[in-house]
């Protein structure tokens, strides 16, 4: 049961991010620069890929919630969700929301500079990671709130 949930999850949270880079898309195609509307979002979500080292996914996964995950916490960084895709062995996403583009830029750069993260998991974390993409879309509170099932247990 709690698996075909997070199926279900999974493939309503791929739905959504396919349609917000849509929008996001044909927003900026459909209008220059000067002419874009605002898009109607509380805050931004920022969605990282990891592609991990084969065999590496339990351990970055632990490592996480055991290291990672309370310094984010305690820098106040809003993690919205995070795990392992369901579509192969070695991916894996985080889920952040900021406030705008720019405190997401800030939250980033205090966070990355910290004695905590740079003298903790820093080092381990990125032995794990071969690659990694992000992309950052407006959403709102609502769907925000959805997003957070995910990483409830």
């Amino acid at each position: 049961m709690r698996r075909s949930l997070l199926r279900v999850a999974v493939r309503s949270l791929t739905a959504l991010i396919t349609a917000g880079l849509v929008i996001a898309a044909v927003n900026s195609v459909a209008f220059p620069a000067t002419e874009r509307r605002a898009a109607p979002a509380d805050r931004v979500v920022e969605i990282r890929a990891y592609n991990l080292k084969p065999g590496t996914r339990a351990r970055f996964h632990e490592r996480f919630e055991r290291e990672s995950m309370p310094l984010l916490r305690n820098a106040r960084v809003d993690v919205v969700a995070y795990g392992p895709s369901l579509h192969d062995a070695d991916s894996w996403f985080l889920m952040r929301a900021y406030a705008s583009v720019a405190d997401r830029e800030q939250s980033e750069d205090a966070f990355y500079g910290s004695d905590a993260w740079r003298n903790g998991p820093r080092e381990a974390t990125l032995a794990d990671i071969e690659s990694y993409t992000t992309v950052v879309v407006p959403l709102d509170d609502m769907t925000v709130q959805g997003l957070r099932a995910l990483i409830r247990k």
